[in-house]
């Protein structure tokens, strides 16, 4: 019997003001601001990349997430990741869309949390300033436990995802948390005592990172359940080891010299379509997941220091996905789960919902493979 794949996507939720961003971007800054003004860098630079039938929604709108929810279920995809920005000592950022969903049974998708646990700086945003924007913070015990108690009506929700009786939680920057420790025991002990066996951790990032660099063992050095490798690291724009650090290395050297954030001074081009069919993916323990993209262009928030994945289509999104599932059927020890990024991140050209140009075909290329391996 062949196990079904489940497919999980991150779910960005700016698309509502906020008044910091008012105060940093400008008065009714959203992600749509940067999206709209894209421009073609060279001949056949698909940009600007514009919504298609959702338009350029607001998520204080409940029928957006209602809509997003449908269409997500009706081509394949078994639920959303919410990007989670709790910055420490209660401040978060970017929690309505999420506190919305919680009260709006109508969105009936499962979903999750991944804790987006960096510093915001301008930098990211295709600014020069480096400036922080907003600190991440670690403050001990009794910091956990409050933002434990606000993710709790969260996890006892009918639609949070669970692998045997433990609430799904992800981390992005795992190696950042200074007492790991002291928050992993806290949740834990937290989530046993309100009737759940635990949480199911799931680190995003660097496989080589200083808390995760013993593969066979990484759930007896930190708890985890499992590793999603395809985020970024400091010192490259990608992780060396994911997939778009692979393509990134293989040029980056002879076109740019640098590949340093913020010193680039044209756009590194690659090509998606040719990546993907010289893939072959290794996974490197019984804890790793498979994290694809269908594409990837943040020329909208960067400029001409962006990374553009040229030729990323429809159909090479399907080859990417189809040989990642060939993939995962040959280690069926592995967690039988492909993360896509990402749903929305519209301004990083990296994106699911339908657009412009394709309309539905991103979504449709999921549920045919479905179709095909099943």
């Amino acid at each position: 019997m062949i196990n079904k794949i489940q497919f999980l996507t991150y779910y960005l939720p700016q698309y509502h003001p906020i008044p910091e961003n008012d105060k940093w971007w400008g008065k009714g800054f959203t992600e749509w601001t940067n999206v709209v003004k894209a421009k073609k860098l060279f001949k056949g630079h698909y940009q600007p990349i514009l919504p298609g039938e959702l338009g350029f929604y607001d998520l204080r709108v409940s029928e957006i997430q209602e809509q997003q929810a449908q269409l997500a279920k009706d081509y394949g995809i078994d639920g959303f990741i919410y990007y989670q920005y709790y910055f420490g000592n209660g401040k978060m950022l970017l929690e309505k869309p999420a506190e919305a969903m919680l009260i709006n049974k109508k969105i009936d998708l499962p979903f999750c949390f991944c804790w987006a646990n960096e510093t915001w700086k301008g930098i990211w945003h295709g600014v020069d300033n480096p400036d922080v924007l907003m600190e991440q913070t670690y403050n001990g015990k009794l910091d956990y436990i409050a933002y434990f108690n606000y993710l709790l009506p969260f996890f006892q929700d009918s639609r949070y995802i669970k692998v045997n009786n433990m609430p799904m939680f992800h981390i992005y920057r795992l190696d950042e948390i200074p007492d790991l420790d002291i928050f992993y025991e806290t949740f834990n002990q937290l989530a046993i005592y309100n009737g759940f066996e635990g949480i199911h951790y799931i680190a995003t990032g660097n496989i080589h990172s200083q808390n995760v660099t013993h593969h066979d063992n990484i759930r007896g050095v930190v708890g985890l359940d499992a590793f999603n490798q395809i985020r970024y690291k400091q010192r490259t724009y990608f992780n060396r080891e994911s997939i778009l650090g692979r393509f990134e290395n293989k040029i980056k050297s002879k076109l740019f010299g640098t590949n340093v954030i913020g010193q680039r001074n044209k756009p590194l081009v690659l090509d998606y379509s040719k990546g993907v069919l010289s893939l072959d993916v290794e996974f490197p323990h019984q804890k790793y997941i498979q994290c694809v993209f269908p594409n990837w262009d943040n020329s909208a928030r960067s400029g001409k220091k962006s990374l553009i994945f040229k030729n990323a289509t429809p159909k090479a999104w399907y080859i990417h996905l189809s040989k990642s599932i060939e993939q995962l059927r040959k280690n069926e020890k592995n967690p039988q789960l492909i993360i896509i990024k990402s749903w929305n991140e519209w301004a990083e050209g990296n994106y699911l919902e339908p657009d412009k140009k394709y309309g539905l075909e991103w979504l449709q290329m999921i549920r045919q493979v479905k179709k095909d391996c099943y």
